[in-house]
């Protein structure tokens, strides 16, 4: 029970605030800033701040000095804490905090053994993309593709960027209209329409009610030769294989490489290419606690590029092409939540504080990660040899 007496708080208080600034001491690389709801202010570093931490309550206040990097996420989303300023900056403050939660990742690789992996892809993809469409469409471009683009430039627009990726991965598949091709994770009829447009028949699998609605409607609306099933990736069978196989910022969601690579074998004709497009950490299920909780819950993992070559070689697939797309990720990350930002009093009245919180402090981690190298990106084209 916290002591109510005036006196004692103001002693444990200071005590703490001390400790807070020994700690981040050590790691200013940009002077900033500490304010208190008591109207007290602390400076870090020599010269003016750069950005600002508000801790607006006694929880932003413990939060912040148990050093905890889930708790200090959790108290901004409670609006505990705010940060203002260069998120960047901010975030170069990770280093002086802890990330061990090891029942909760425990927890995350045990599910698809309790609860089975297609139970679990299921529950987890519904805790991300069943809010309203609307939500996703104030962030992203036209193209509504929730993977990254292709920048030939950092200047220009992503829709154009988009573009370039999606004719990619026609090409790289060598995808001819009239060619039926499967859309894994089929989002917002990103790809479905672009392929359609161009007479592709397009399969576009999703597991998200939302997303099936959207893309029907969209197929009805545009005429296009395509549909829409709900259902899992590993539980798709066909009687006649697919030219081609996209996957479009999904592998993520498909941890078990060694079984994707056998259904891509079952359900691709002999000669068939695959496209695939991913972030990617340099080990497995290696992302914040954060992102695990509140953003991808269930067995999600960003992609570990050895470990799924390492499964390719030992499959009948052959490797095409592989392209490290790391600063044209940290561009289309940057712009969505750039976007986010712009759009805050929209999403605020219509989704709350809490929802635009989560995904502000997601998107600015997603780019801090491309930034500082610690996340990459990439591009991967397979065949199935003849």
């Amino acid at each position: 029970m916290i002591n109510t007496n005036k006196g004692s708080w103001k002693r444990r208080y200071d005590r703490i605030l001390k400790i807070i600034q020994r700690q981040f001491s050590e790691h200013v690389q940009t002077p900033f800033m500490i304010k208190v709801w008591t109207g007290k202010s602390y400076l870090f570093g020599k010269g003016d701040p750069g950005f600002t931490i508000s801790i607006n309550d006694r929880s932003g206040l413990s939060a912040t000095s148990q050093f905890d990097e889930l708790k200090i996420c959790e108290a901004y989303m409670a609006e505990s804490l705010d940060f203002d300023g260069n998120m960047l900056h901010v975030l170069k403050l990770r280093d002086s905090l802890s990330d061990a939660h090891p029942f909760n990742y425990l927890w995350r690789r045990l599910m698809p053994f309790i609860i089975g992996g297609v139970a679990t892809n299921r529950k987890a993809i519904a805790s991300h993309y069943e809010f309203d469409n609307d939500f996703y469409l104030s962030f992203m471009d036209k193209s509504r593709c929730y993977s990254h683009a292709l920048f030939k430039s950092d200047k220009e627009p992503l829709e154009t960027a988009m573009k370039r990726k999606l004719d990619f991965a026609i090409e790289s598949c060598n995808i001819k209209p009239g060619d039926r091709v499967l859309d894994v994770g089929g989002g917002w009829g990103t790809f479905t329409e672009h392929a359609g447009l161009k007479g592709i028949n397009v399969t576009s699998l999703t597991i998200a009610k939302n997303s099936e609605k959207y893309i029907g409607d969209l197929i009805k609306r545009k005429k296009l030769p395509c549909r829409v099933i709900n259902t899992d990736f590993f539980e798709h069978r066909v009687e006649e294989p697919y030219d081609a196989i996209v996957i479009l910022g999904v592998i993520e969601h498909l941890p078990d490489y060694r079984g994707v690579l056998k259904q891509f074998q079952r359900l691709l004709k002999p000669g068939g290419r695959v496209y695939l497009d991913a972030s990617a950490y340099r080990k497995k299920h290696d992302h914040p606690s954060f992102v695990a909780r509140y953003i991808f819950p269930g067995d999600h993992s960003s992609l570990c590029l050895h470990d799924f070559l390492r499964e390719v070689a030992k499959s009948r697939m052959d490797v095409v092409e592989v392209y490290n797309d790391r600063r044209s990720y940290y561009l289309t990350s940057k712009k969505w939540v750039e976007n986010l930002e712009a759009n805050r009093d929209e999403i605020v009245k219509r989704w709350g504080e809490m929802l635009y919180r989560r995904f502000r402090l997601y998107l600015w981690g997603v780019v801090n990660g491309f930034h500082n190298m610690t996340l990459d990106a990439y591009r991967v084209v397979l065949e199935f040899p003849e």
